[in-house]
């Protein structure tokens, strides 16, 4: 393969993957178990929270991509506990106001992500699988502002203590200390 053929591949393959990290074998299967581990604990926790409350939603769909955040990239600034819990709380505050505001979900979707995200901006919460929280609250027609607090803040407490013990045993320091 000449030189000009070598540099295209290489510059497509960029394109395909070739931008991300090595990851170790042992690291994967570290972040796999330790988020299905960290979701199966949420899960079970807050099935059983919502039937004592006989509240029938306990689970956010968004918690597998912040669940990604926390276990398997627990040093970036968007898996701290502020970003995770403080994001997904706000977006779906964001979410549900937009739905009784707006109303028409063409308009209440993008506006319901868009100040998702310029709320996390404002308060130092960026988290991406958050912005998704307020697009699921308008799709859902989830008009109650409960559902910010149970089950989305209540799960999202649940990852971080799940993803802190989880990490810490397994040497991951996590969250992130502040420097000194």
């Amino acid at each position: 393969m000449n030189h000009s053929n070598k540099r295209f591949l290489k510059h497509l393959l960029f394109y395909l993957g070739g931008d991300q990290p090595p990851v170790s074998w042992l690291e994967r299967i570290r972040a796999v178990l330790g988020a299905f581990i960290g979701l199966m604990l949420v899960f079970t926790t807050a099935k059983y929270l919502g039937e004592l409350s006989g509240i029938d939603e306990w689970l956010m769909a968004s918690l597998g991509a912040s669940a990604l955040l926390v276990f398997a990239l627990p040093g970036s600034p968007m898996a701290q506990p502020w970003a995770v819990i403080a994001g997904n709380t706000l977006s779906a505050l964001v979410g549900i106001s937009c739905l009784h505001l707006i109303g028409q979900p063409f308009l209440a979707l993008p506006a319901a992500a868009a100040l998702s995200i310029l709320g996390m901006f404002v308060l130092r919460c960026l988290h991406p699988p958050a912005a998704a929280v307020s697009l699921i609250v308008v799709l859902g027609h989830i008009g109650s502002y409960r559902y910010a607090f149970f089950p989305v803040m209540v799960d999202s407490a649940l990852l971080i203590l799940a993803g802190a013990v989880y990490s810490n045993l397994t040497g991951k320091p996590y969250p992130n200390r502040p420097p000194r």
